[in-house]
């Protein structure tokens, strides 16, 4: 599995990057495509209104025979064929082009215009009103089309009338482009974050396959630890019971027949402890609660470790400050996450140095805090993460020094939230851990005020 997990992953992550290059490559063309088409439209679009205005350069200006000798030299002047930008004022042009944009559903198009001279000192003879402006920044975005408005072959003034260009710079086919693609392109959009998502949950389900399996792993290793000790010492004692030496000493008989249960005593709490774990996965836990003083739990918990205590030359530091203790609890339980705690406490403790508890009660006018504090190894920030998890125990390599299944926290945070309290941990490796719990106080019910009998 450790194996095949990166090839898995890696090819999936190499499928997802291809099919991102796809999507990609396909919007640039559908974009290049669309803008191929738009070009052509306005191109047809500049071609008929170039037509249209080249009309109006076909013929001379009428003039009565009768009086054409009554002319002065400065009048004959009126009888060279005009340009289009004499003929035409800015806004008829703007219209005939507009008509020619609407023949080819460009109405949306925004532009620009201008007419010149096509001599070598040419000469803008007619524009729209930011044509210069337009012109001169020459912005990438924009798309010129220059018309050459020439007098028909054959007409009147072929050849006499002087030559034009016209000039239409589009503003916005760019975004009409885009405007035109919305939709293939929110669609590859959503379809491109749906197998993001879709890559996302199937990476996150395989690593959390992953870490279930090493869960289950670590889980059997542990279980296989836990009950192979007492199933040693059974066998040794039932071993010794059989040896004829031992079958006629009372005394041996009664030690290791102690020995025998006891270990099965062991046994049997690794049985409910999984047990437990498998009821509170189904939250099928049933608490009992009743009202009782936290300070009394604590001191008969502590009480027990005294002799654990003791042999390490260990203490433990009993600061009961809370003035109210009242709460709604379950004894069993509430008794058994105080006990995690402190066990916890102990068994993790240094070995060079005496274990040191020390348990403080506070209240506010709402809850109870209990802290307990230990001196012992710590954990480190990836530990105090996942400290609450259930079966994660932090790794000390192939080293049982500490025995369990790592359900003591899970169980210990299930009972807290099950109380409708809070629990957090501060923990500084090589320094010790900090637990820090709070739970609601009992709220008193007042008693109804008696009447005073009259005599």
């Amino acid at each position: 599995m450790k194996k095949i997990f990166p090839i898995i992953i890696g090819l999936i992550s190499l499928s997802l990057v291809g099919i991102i290059v796809i999507q990609v490559l396909w919007l640039k063309n559908m974009v290049l495509l669309r803008q191929e088409q738009m070009r052509h439209r306005i191109q047809d679009g500049v071609t008929l209104a170039g037509n249209t205005l080249v009309q109006h350069k076909s013929n001379y200006n009428y003039i009565d025979p009768k009086t054409f000798h009554n002319l002065i030299p400065d009048q004959l002047e009126y009888l060279r064929p005009n340009t289009i930008g004499q003929r035409l004022t800015s806004i008829q042009i703007t219209d005939i082009i507009k008509k020619a944009f609407h023949t080819y559903d460009l109405d949306e198009v925004k532009f620009e215009f201008g007419v010149a001279t096509a001599t070598d000192a040419g000469v803008m003879e007619k524009q729209s009103k930011n044509f210069v402006n337009v012109y001169n920044e020459n912005s990438p975005k924009d798309y010129p089309v220059i018309y050459p408005l020439n007098s028909p072959s054959g007409s009147e003034t072929e050849n006499l009338s002087p030559n034009e260009i016209l000039i239409v710079i589009m503003l916005n086919y760019r975004s009409l482009v885009f405007e035109s693609l919305w939709l293939p392109i929110i669609s590859a959009i959503v379809f491109t974050l749906l197998i993001m998502t879709a890559f996302y949950l199937t990476v996150r389900t395989m690593l959390r396959q992953k870490k279930l399996s090493e869960i289950k792993n670590d889980f059997i290793n542990n279980m296989t630890h836990e009950f192979k000790t007492p199933l040693a010492t059974i066998s040794l004692a039932v071993d010794a019971l059989r040896n004829e030496k031992v079958v006629s000493d009372k005394e041996k008989m009664s030690y290791f027949s102690t020995i025998i249960k006891e270990e099965n005593k062991r046994m049997n709490r690794q049985v409910e402890t999984i047990l437990k774990a498998a009821l509170m996965d189904k939250q099928e836990v049933q608490l009992l609660l009743r009202p009782l003083h936290a300070h009394q739990v604590i001191k008969d918990v502590v009480e027990n470790f005294t002799l654990q205590l003791e042999e390490k030359n260990g203490k433990a530091e009993v600061l009961l400050n809370a003035e109210n203790d009242f709460i709604d609890a379950d004894e069993v339980h509430f008794s058994n996450l105080i006990i995690n705690l402190i066990d916890n406490a102990i068994k993790y403790s240094k070995e060079d140095q005496p274990p040191i508890i020390r348990i403080t009660t506070q209240s506010t006018s709402k809850s109870i805090v209990i802290v307990i504090e230990d001196n012992g190894i710590g954990m480190n920030k990836e530990t105090v993460k996942r400290v609450f998890e259930k079966f994660y125990r932090a790794h000390t390599g192939n080293i049982h020094n500490v025995k369990g299944f790592g359900l003591g926290l899970s169980y210990v945070k299930t009972m807290v939230e099950a109380h409708g309290g809070e629990i957090k941990v501060d923990s500084v490796l090589g320094k010790g851990s900090t637990f820090t719990m709070e739970f609601p106080l009992k709220k008193l019910q007042r008693q109804p005020v008696m009447s005073p009998v009259p005599a």
